[in-house]
């Protein structure tokens, strides 16, 4: 584990523990071919049943300044292949030359995990703050709807129909939003 990977755990902890998750995390571990493994920690669910799935070790693969990757969730677990969504979308700049920012669709073709009505997700940022450089992106689950729906209309107009919806994008099993 390098001292990076080491700090982003240790400051995700503390994060994490703050929010009044005293647990230490469930780990994942996925590997790419050709490149150090990225590990997906599961924090909580916190006080407000909300579990959260962040990436360790895809920040060493970032050319554009180094990145995790925080999936949200209302409930206390999903389908299996989450974990692997979630590295995917973190070793992407070293697999894919693909380098996700804020507002940037990430449509994976598939479910993010088995049985999921969503096939990509919408960055955004995160509220964990930065850590020695190291950003963290929020990635909100969405179905091949509102990803179509981002690419004619833009991210904002997604989350302004989210919003006007009264869509909860933390439930996993929440309807597509109906953009207007």
């Amino acid at each position: 584990m390098t001292d990076v990977t080491a700090g982003v755990r240790a400051h995700l902890r503390n994060h994490f523990a703050g929010a009044g998750v005293s647990a230490e995390p469930d780990v994942a571990t996925v590997t790419f071919v050709g490149l150090e493994p990225v590990d997906v920690l599961r924090f909580g669910p916190d006080p407000h049943g909300v579990v959260h799935y962040v990436s360790v070790g895809g920040s060493r693969h970032w050319t554009d300044g180094p990145t995790e990757i925080v999936v949200s969730l209302r409930g206390p677990s999903v389908g299996a292949g989450l974990a692997r969504s979630v590295a995917v979308i973190a070793a992407a700049p070293a697999v894919e030359g693909l380098v996700p920012v804020p507002d940037a669709l990430v449509d994976l073709g598939q479910p993010v995990w088995r049985g999921a009505p969503f096939t990509a997700f919408l960055l955004g940022r995160s509220e964990i703050e930065p850590w020695a450089g190291v950003r963290f992106l929020q990635a909100i689950p969405v179905t091949a709807t509102e990803a179509a729906w981002i690419r004619l209309k833009g991210a904002d107009a997604m989350r302004q129909a989210w919003q006007e919806d009264g869509a909860d994008v933390l439930d996993p099993g929440r309807a597509a939003g109906r953009p207007r």
